[in-house]
């Protein structure tokens, strides 16, 4: 029997949670549930390797981390293994149910970063719930937060380092070659720097689409898909101007610009996996799937 492609999907935090949604536990196992549903679809074409996003969870964890004053708040790199285990387990539960015969594994992956990237002094990572500038301003004053605009909305950002290597690569590849429907790097994996002994976390939260591009030329997959809460890659966004990119190079979009905090990494995960792999990539709506990488829907990217 053929083996059939592999696809590396990265699906957004924001679309198991969407903007301005109560960050509640049922709300998103209704979301995860409908995910599912497009993920599932997709493995009767593909092999799938799924990476998520964690940006509303990783936050929420954070604000009820430091509700609690008698111990010192934990740092964002074990909130981020919490976050993998939180939505990786909710995602697998999901897809098993709907794909019973079909092994769905969760591996915990943490992703190697540089700790003399610049991002560290910019954060520009969106996380947690949106709030208005009032509420900014107070939990800046409190906590020392950073907060920047989101939309009508502001939200907190924490620095977002280019991810470097995946140090469980060979365990995913193993995975892989068993047919497994693998979760990994989930939240783009939880950030940590090499020193003489060895990983120690940082506080950061990676960009998973980023660190799903890497991953894709990592295992040499044929696609890559991005399924967020926008429909397609739009220039001039937000504006009266605004218009959707249907097929475009990576060449092309070489001489656009988009937001650093949202579609920025999107379209330079795509583009970097598509110069390096001669692959497909596609970013869209999550209810789109299968339709964005046929081109009928989103953005294609391709040479």
């Amino acid at each position: 029997m053929k083996r059939k492609p592999t696809l590396v999907v990265a699906l957004g935090g924001n679309a198991l949670l969407k903007r301005g949604e109560p960050l509640e536990a049922d709300i998103q196992r209704q979301n995860i549930d409908l995910a599912a549903r497009t993920i599932a679809a997709l493995t009767e074409q593909w092999n799938v390797v799924l990476v998520h996003g964690n940006g509303p969870q990783v936050g929420l964890l954070a604000l009820q981390n430091s509700a609690y004053d008698k111990v010192t708040p934990y740092p964002l790199d074990i909130l981020g293994a919490e976050s993998q285990g939180m939505i990786g387990y909710m995602l697998q539960q999901a897809l098993k149910n709907r794909l019973p015969q079909r092994e769905v594994s969760v591996l915990l992956t943490q992703v190697e970063v540089d700790a003399a990237d610049p991002a560290f002094r910019h954060p520009t990572k969106y996380i947690g719930p949106v709030y208005n500038n009032e509420q900014a301003a107070a939990l800046q004053q409190e906590k020392g937060w950073t907060f920047k605009a989101d939309g009508h909305y502001v939200r907190r950002v924490v620095p977002s380092p280019q991810p470097k290597r995946i140090v469980e690569s060979d365990a995913i590849a193993a995975l892989i070659q068993r047919e497994h429907l693998v979760i990994c790097n989930g939240g783009g994996g939880v950030p940590v720097v090499e020193n003489a002994n060895g990983y120690h976390g940082v506080e950061a939260v990676i960009d998973k689409d980023l660190s799903a591009a890497l991953l894709a030329r990592q295992i040499e997959a044929d696609a890559l898909l991005i399924l967020t809460d926008a429909d397609a890659v739009y220039l001039d966004w937000g504006k009266p101007t605004q218009r959707p990119l249907a097929q475009i190079s990576p060449e092309v979009l070489q001489g656009l610009s988009f937001d650093a905090g949202s579609m920025g990494p999107k379209v330079a995960a795509c583009s970097q996996f598509v110069e390096a792999c001669n692959g497909i990539a596609g970013i869209g709506a999550l209810a789109d799937g299968l339709s964005i990488l046929s081109g009928d829907k989103g953005t294609l990217i391709r040479h």
